[in-house]
């Protein structure tokens, strides 16, 4: 799936004044004030986020390699993953054994891990 192609470019959603103050960082923020233009969407005003901006249905929640991120925490949730379809996140509380075993089990079903332990790892 060429997830690129499908996937707009949104604009970055600037905060306002944040180009008149420099304590002001660039970071998104709602415009709160009554008499606010931002918030009342005046033209040149700057952008909001609204729904129109998200991405497409058959595309939203993927991971950018395209395929669909599943979390896993132990080897039962291995099970019924597709490697063409899945790919897998061991949990951050897995302990060092655990995640071994996992990683084991996910190369043999050809199961693509995003976030691997490097094999010096497995010697300590």
């Amino acid at each position: 799936m060429k997830i690129a192609k499908e996937r707009r470019k949104k604009p970055k959603f600037k905060r306002q004044d944040s180009s008149s103050y420099k304590r002001i960082k660039d970071t998104w923020r709602r415009p709160k004030g009554t008499h606010s233009k931002q918030r009342k969407k005046m033209k040149g005003k700057g952008i909001r986020p609204s729904p129109g901006y998200g991405s497409p249905k058959k595309i939203k929640g993927l991971h950018p390699s395209g395929f669909r991120e599943v979390l896993v925490f132990n080897l039962n949730d291995l099970n019924g993953l597709d490697f063409n379809i899945h790919v897998c996140r061991i949990g951050s509380s897995v302990g060092r054994k655990k995640r071994f075993e996992i990683m084991k089990k996910a190369t043999e079903s050809k199961l693509k891990i995003l976030n691997p332990t490097k094999a010096s790892e497995e010697k300590k």
